[in-house]
């Protein structure tokens, strides 16, 4: 069995804190019950530690995801969860790293921080050859390089200076903080925004095509964060598209050092190597689905989630490891309970949010709407051009979504939900928080957040929120990358944040009310500037 490869929780347990007991300040039983049994009995840290520890890494289609897609689903079964399932769609290939190193051998040698950028190949082994510094982000840089780059290992960032910290990177919210999100953000057209993110995302295969051709032998990048911090992140990963040279990323201060020795004498010789491989043997990704079954069959359902995905480079702790056991956590708080709600509560862990929201689109198209055209698209461009095809027509299925509730900042205590200018759902949100006020957890803002799964909802009108947590460290140092292990969860925090999670899905799945849902968008245009949700920078 799965379980066998991790540590027993009974063992686990035995070593947790001594917790106090918490109280409501209402009389509503359900969610004292709510409290009592996700503050006294928690199961955070046993989960975080068999997903994270046990499991680890897991970048989309990689062998570990795989293993991690198994134990999810045994995990939603272990917990009575009811249609428990896996819903595959189209996604590319799989990637993984068993090994790599770097160093500088001359004119000194020097010990370099780097790792494999996705989706790269291997070396075959050590390779060892001169750097050059050739900065390139546009087609246009190109011509500078011709017939430079035979036999090196390019570097194409532009190295920079380096930044000391000037502000704390530990934060939590305060209430002046909480009140700056809660302004309505007037939307804005740009025509151009997305034919620069299309420039941005092939950019990448255009100089691996450019350097193969000048016969670079690999290339690397610098790390966008300081105090050797690695990242790894990578886009290609569409069959038939994946890049012919090696790609590491370099730790920032070992970049600079070797950009520093490259321009003011001998360029600098690398050893290196990478033990990278493609996985081709199922290109579909899967979201990992399981729910409560509601009495009444027609009342909809209300749904809460989190990507399970993560990048390579770590265990993917608070990305999202975090929002995923506290997903489960919401779940086992509530089948502990027996609740039995009027509407249906639904649990869902996405894949592939990280290349592009991929899982929680497909849920999208299988389930609730579908767009004008989308049947010419082909699988490998629907993350991509989906979005952006009108009208929507809603499917049957569209009007049983109650609403849907999102984790994917950290690990940090949450403070209430955004509404994402919903301003008519807000005294419906305010009533299902009103229990947590004295976890700090009662407030509603009217700000948009992007970059994660519930935008798929809201793409189509749908009520899909983030919750507001606290920061702490996650934008700082740890998203994405080489230190996003468990030690930097916060399980005090994710008790509350799976409390308040549990109670909210209960409260919506036994009102009476429902959410109101926002108008389809249409086609955008100056006097109709719905914005889209594609990054100005990756």
């Amino acid at each position: 069995m799965l379980k066998n490869q991790f540590v027993s929780r009974a063992a686990m347990a035995a070593a947790l804190l001594a917790l106090p007991t918490v109280a409501l300040a209402d009389n509503d039983a359900d969610m004292a019950r709510i409290l009592d049994e996700g503050m006294n009995r928690s199961q955070v840290q046993q989960v975080a530690h068999e997903l994270l520890d046990g499991v680890g890494p897991r970048l989309t289609n990689s062998p570990n995801m795989r293993r991690a897609e198994a134990w999810a689903v045994q995990e939603m079964r272990e917990l009575g969860l009811d249609n428990v399932r896996k819903e595959g769609f189209e996604f590319g290939r799989g990637w993984e790293s068993t090994g790599s190193m770097m160093r500088m051998v001359g004119p000194r040698p020097v010990d370099l921080t780097a790792t494999p950028v996705a989706w790269t190949p291997g070396t075959n082994g050590v390779v060892e050859a001169p750097v050059i510094i050739a900065p390139m982000s546009k087609v246009a840089h190109f011509d500078e390089y011709r017939g430079k780059l035979a036999g090196k290992i390019v570097l194409i960032s532009i190295p920079g200076t380096g930044e000391e910290p000037t502000s704390v990177p530990f934060k939590r919210l305060e209430s002046s903080d909480i009140s700056k999100r809660d302004d309505y953000r007037i939307p804005e057209y740009d025509p151009d925004r997305f034919e620069r993110f299309l420039k941005r995302r092939n950019f990448a295969l255009e100089a691996d095509k450019f350097l193969q051709s000048e016969g670079a032998v690999a290339w690397a990048k610098v790390s966008y964060r300081e105090g050797k911090l690695l990242h790894g992140t990578g886009y290609t990963y569409k069959v038939g598209q994946s890049p012919s040279l090696p790609g590491f990323e370099i730790a920032a201060e070992d970049y600079r050092r070797i950009a520093r020795i490259a321009k003011t004498g001998d360029a600098p010789t690398l050893s290196f190597s990478s033990a990278n491989r493609f996985v081709d043997d199922d290109t579909k990704a899967y979201n990992i689905i399981g729910e409560i079954k509601g009495s009444d069959p027609k009342a909809g359902y209300v749904m809460a989630g989190a990507h399970f995905d993560s990048w390579a480079a770590a265990d993917g702790a608070v990305d999202n490891g975090a929002g995923v056991v506290t997903v489960l956590e919401a779940a086992r708080i509530l089948k502990t309970m027996g609740v039995k709600p009027k509407r249906t509560i639904r649990f869902a862990l996405w894949g592939a949010e990280e290349q592009g929201l991929h899982g929680s689109l497909a849920y999208v198209r299988q389930h609730l709407v579908n767009r004008a055209g989308e049947a010419d698209l082909a699988p490998e461009d629907v993350s991509t051009y989906w979005n952006t095809l009108f009208p929507i027509q809603p499917k049957p299925g569209f009007y049983d979504m109650k609403a849907y509730f999102n984790m994917d900042n950290g690990s940090g205590r949450f403070h209430g939900i955004h509404s994402e200018g919903n301003a008519a759902a807000e005294p419906l949100l305010r009533k299902w928080l009103s229990p947590f006020k004295q976890l700090e957890a009662g407030n509603v803002v009217q700000a948009k957040r992007g970059g994660t799964d519930h935008v798929s909802f809201q793409r189509v009108g749908l009520p899909g929120f983030q919750f507001i947590q606290d920061p702490l460290d996650y934008f700082a140092r740890l998203h994405h990358t080489n230190v996003d292990t468990m030690d930097h969860l916060r399980p005090d925090d994710l008790r509350q944040a799976s409390v308040v999670m549990a109670g909210v899905l209960l409260n919506a799945a036994n009102d009476k009310d429902t959410l109101p849902r926002q108008p389809l968008p249409q086609q955008p245009s100056a006097t109709n500037p719905f914005e889209y949700d594609y990054p100005e920078t990756d």
